[in-house]
């Protein structure tokens, strides 16, 4: 520690951090909330500089990696520290240390960047900008992700640059942003520029030289916006075959119960909020389709079995709630809950799993498919070592579910509808079963019929791109339900949109993104937030659109992942190895 001050306090120190700190404040401001994608094409220089200055000292270079993880995480993902003291429950002072561990393991791309980058440059003996393109790539494929981050998410905050995700995905744009920001650094120096310029004597001579040596930054660029232009126009055109009215309902439900309040009472409180909100919407018109978020009611399920019976977790009353909703406005609900099961139909404590599960239930309020979450949330839905959970007892113990299905979805009751009796509301399930309620309204009933199919992912899964494409078949819309409350009033919930919202551009499909407290939004397959509406923070609102059906197309992406990003990756091995050798 001794040895880090002494070099912090010195002026190659001081030249260091300022290097990260541009890296790291340029990308914050690119990136969501505040969304100035100007200062991303200056993001890279901090590296490029360090690389430059510390070539071939390798030791050095991992160090200075480290260097930026840290400060990078600490500027633009510093929630992460909210997540593991309210999610995963740690006291401040193992918080801390987790925070840290986590900068340096999770951005192990920066280290890996400033290491290969070097030793190309290092083989070559001449600056390509294609290497610095290469070395981004090949450390974002190849470095731990948790929360995968690229820098090509940042680009993809400018709507036209974003487009070119459908054949690229955010790694294409990655190497976009290396290639032109290098092109800037190798060329862009400004005292250099101005001493060259004054001690020149043919002037123009030497800005047509400099700008020549500019021009394939230029036309890459100038390339990329053509093509992510001709994509913009090709699909702003195309006609959906269909619309959905979709509600979203944001309940602001609680996260647990620590600071003394009667946890019954609360819950009761919520569900009389859950059907308010609904019941004022959609007063005078039904929807298709309403959307409660992850943990919109926690703790509970609706699925009665001898797991859930076992681990007290199947409320009857719930299980009304939701009927109640979807029978009244005729309407498919898609909501969270905690489900259990018996590994291997064995009845034990044991080979008890629990499971983050949502469910589709039909406008007839009988409950249909369900979709358990496949990728957990470390420090909050599980621990990666069983000696950890002793030191949080906040953690879940959550098993990850197996079935990447699409959800289908129903006819709904026609728009206007003429109520035949008089509506339940949530105080009436004090006495009323499910199955009273689904007498109740045995008028309404009407025959099931599946109209469309929608992506169901829950919280981060949607910013795992390779992940989502895995899903077969096609898809009407994206749902992503989510509960960002865990990290409270921060810049989390917008980055978290803006990562996941590629996957529509990927897809061309539109995204349903209900959050329990903010932020909610909906996403057309252009990328594009409909309206600019995104509900607040830490608030109980809803939020309705009317979504297009988006005609079935597999994109470059859906069909080959990332072979764009492989094939660019082995041609530029082969040609670093042939130039290699034949500069012997």
């Amino acid at each position: 520690m001794k040895r880090l001050f002494r070099f912090l306090i010195t002026k190659e120190g001081q030249i260091s951090v300022a290097c990260y700190l541009l890296t790291g404040v340029f990308s914050f401001l690119s990136f969501a909330p505040v969304n100035l994608p100007f200062f991303v094409w200056f993001a890279p220089i901090g590296l490029f500089f360090i690389e430059e200055r510390y070539r071939g000292r390798w030791k050095e270079l991992f160090y200075h990696g480290l260097g930026f993880a840290l400060v990078f995480y600490t500027i633009s993902f510093h929630w992460i520290y909210h997540m593991t003291t309210v999610f995963g429950g740690f006291d401040w002072y193992l918080s801390i240390p987790i925070f840290i561990v986590s900068s340096f393991i999770l951005n192990l791309k920066f280290p890996m960047f400033l290491l290969v980058f070097s030793y190309i440059n290092s083989k070559l003996g001449k600056q390509f900008a294609w290497v610095a393109s290469f070395s981004i790539v090949f450390a974002e494929f190849f470095t731990p992700q948790v929360f995968p981050w690229y820098f090509g998410n940042v680009v993809a905050e400018n709507l036209i640059l974003a487009q070119n995700a459908e054949y690229t995905s955010a790694y294409g744009l990655s190497a976009l942003l290396f290639f032109v920001s290098y092109g800037i650094y190798s060329i862009g120096n400004p005292n250099e520029f101005l001493t060259h310029f004054v001690s020149s004597v043919h002037k123009l001579k030497f800005l047509r030289e400099t700008l020549n040596k500019a021009l394939p930054y230029i036309m890459v660029l100038v390339l990329f916006f053509a093509n992510g232009l001709h994509l913009y126009w090709k699909w702003n055109s195309v006609l959906p075959k269909a619309e959905r009215d979709v509600l979203i309902v944001q309940p602001n439900a609680p996260l647990e119960f620590r600071d003394g309040r009667n946890p019954a009472e609360e819950i009761r409180k919520l569900m009389t909020r859950i059907d308010d909100l609904t019941f004022d919407a959609l007063k005078s018109s039904t929807v298709d389709l309403i959307v409660l978020p992850e943990s919109g009611v926690p703790f509970f399920t609706t699925n009665e079995s001898d797991a859930t019976r076992y681990s007290r977790i199947y409320w009857h009353q719930f299980e009304s709630l939701m009927a109640m909703i979807s029978l009244r406005h005729g309407a498919n609900l898609f909501y969270n809950e905690l489900d259990a099961s018996f590994e291997s139909g064995i009845a034990s404590r044991e080979n008890l799993r629990h499971y983050n599960s949502s469910v589709v239930m039909n406008p007839n309020g009988e409950r249909r498919m369900s979709y358990q979450k496949v990728f957990l949330l470390i420090f909050g839905e599980y621990m990666p070592f069983e000696w950890m959970y002793a030191l949080s007892g906040q953690t879940g113990r959550f098993a990850a579910g197996t079935n990447q299905q699409l959800l289908p979805y129903y006819q709904s009751r026609q728009r206007e509808f003429e109520r035949k009796t008089p509506d339940l509301r949530w105080r009436d399930t004090d006495y009323l079963t499910p199955t009273n309620v689904r007498d109740y309204y045995a008028p309404h009933k009407i025959k099931e019929e599946v109209v469309g199919s929608f992506l169901p992912l829950i919280c981060y899964e949607v910013i795992i791109s390779e992940y989502v494409r895995k899903f077969q078949g096609d898809p009407d819309f994206i749902v992503n339900v989510t509960n960002d409350k865990w990290y409270g009033n921060t810049v989390e919930s917008y980055q978290h949109h803006t990562l996941g919202r590629m996957r529509s551009i990927e897809f061309r499909k539109w995204m349903v993104r209900s959050t329990n407290s903010g932020t909610s939004v909906f996403t057309d397959h252009l990328g594009r937030n409909i309206d600019g509406d995104f509900t607040s923070l830490d608030s109980a609102t809803v939020l309705r659109k009317k979504v297009q059906v988006i005609p079935g197309e597999m994109t470059f992406y859906r069909l080959y992942g990332n072979l764009l990003s492989y094939i660019f990756m082995i041609g530029s091995i082969l040609a670093f190895i042939y130039y290699v050798r034949k500069s012997r």
